[in-house]
């Protein structure tokens, strides 16, 4: 059966008249695998029937179930992955964000056009808009990046490491010249002008930062490193180096399989410059916000090994005077963006603004926002921008107060290196 990169539906968006998402309705586990049968039956002609049902999770937006094919009349693989996306989601809602379907089912469209080997993504075989459906390709039941983060091997967890940011790096060169068609999938799902999160938080932050930091932190930022912070939000836009972001980049959806790394998860799925998606690995995974640090060096070593494939593209991103600077823009932006979410929480004023792109650690919110900034820092020493290290160094000293002073533990794979 070939898949598909195109919508498998009657319907021809997943819009209402009024721009509503179809299917305002929550439903059952059983619903759903009804649904898929649905769409795969209208898909091929024929009928099938799927079983045993296991529900995978998700979030409070979609749910997840890994079915097995138990009646299959064409070449349908073994088990498929049934996403589902629940409930109305509102633009036009308290939240202000778009509906992440079509960027999910987008994604999954572009991939599936290309040659397995520049895929590292799941195979589309059916896509309903109506439904806010996505039949996928199962990868099975592989360890995460996030498994080998929290195991007791140190080297198993370096490798994995690497071979993830070498894939994120191998995917981004293979889409460098793939925005045009990520756009007309986007068109065809309804969506005509489409904004990528990430630039929405980032221009929200960098007018915010300087009052919340002298608010809550009584930090003033000093007009330098304002102005450093708004020069680096050229990156949010046109620029040469734009290529396909998962947009969160976490470990829990980062699979290895036989064939390597392969990436889960694409409901804010566009595309941005390129140094945004190294920099969020070398924070690290500030969408995932686990509060835990990476090794001495691991930075380093796993942002030479996403350069390794993008310079096949982009040859002048491998020398460190075109590429520092830009690795230290995105973290700037990252760590203002992380700040205007999570500081209000350090402080106990407020639970903070939504953010799709920041992920909220459960506990040590402190250290985990300590860390960023003395990431930041780092980068800023290299780069000689002294404005910015002033003000890392002083948000860093004003967080300490709240447990910001506690270091951060390592991943537990690397806890006894």
């Amino acid at each position: 059966m070939t898949p598909l990169t195109a919508d498998d539906s009657d319907a021809p968006s997943s819009l209402d008249s009024r721009g509503t998402p179809a299917e305002p309705t929550e439903r059952s586990l059983g619903d759903t695998v009804a649904l898929a049968e649905e769409v795969l039956t209208r898909r091929t002609g024929a009928r099938v029937r799927l079983a045993d049902a296991e529900d995978l999770g998700g979030s409070h937006r979609s749910r997840v179930v890994r079915v097995r094919v138990a009646e299959n009349p064409f070449s349908l693989p073994r088990s498929l992955v049934v996403k589902h996306y629940l409930g109305p989601v509102d633009p036009s809602g308290t939240t202000g964000r778009a509906d992440p379907f079509p960027y999910e089912a987008a994604s999954c469209q572009l991939f599936t056009a290309m040659p397995a080997d520049d895929r590292a993504t799941p195979t589309l075989y059916a896509n309903d808009p109506q439904r806010r459906l996505l039949v996928l390709e199962d990868l099975g039941r592989g360890a995460t990046l996030a498994d080998k983060l929290h195991t007791d091997d140190a080297k198993a967890a370096e490798r994995a490491l690497l071979g993830a940011t070498r894939a994120l790096g191998r995917l981004q060169a293979a889409t460098a010249a793939r925005e045009g068609d990520f756009g007309a999938l986007l068109r065809r799902s309804g969506v005509r002008h489409w904004r990528d999160p990430l630039a929405d938080d980032a221009r929200s932050a960098l007018a915010e930062i300087p009052d919340l930091l002298a608010g809550r932190l009584r930090v003033e930022a000093a007009p330098a490193a304002v102005a450093h912070a708004r020069a680096a939000a050229g990156l949010l836009g046109g620029t040469p180096y734009r290529a396909f972001s998962p947009s969160e980049v976490s470990p829990e959806n980062c699979l290895f399989t036989g064939a390597g790394a392969r990436f889960l998860d694409f409901e804010w799925g566009c595309f941005r410059d390129v140094a945004f998606t190294a920099s969020s690995v070398r924070l690290p995974f500030p969408g995932w916000a686990a509060p835990y640090s990476l090794p001495t060096g691991m930075a380093e070593a796993m942002t030479a090994s996403w350069q390794s494939e993008v310079a096949g593209v982009w040859p002048e991103l491998a020398d460190p005077a075109i590429a520092g600077p830009r690795h230290l823009a995105a973290t700037t932006l990252w760590v203002w963006v992380t700040t205007r979410s999570l500081l209000p929480v350090v402080v106990g004023a407020s639970s903070g603004p939504e953010q799709v792109v920041v992920g909220r650690p459960r506990d040590r919110a402190a250290a985990v926002l300590s860390g960023y900034w003395q990431r930041l820092r780092t980068d800023a020493v290299r780069q000689r921008e002294q404005a910015v290290v002033d003000l890392a160094d002083a948000v860093v000293r004003a967080l300490a107060p709240y447990g910001g002073d506690v270091p951060l533990p390592p991943f537990p794979a690397f806890a006894r290196a």
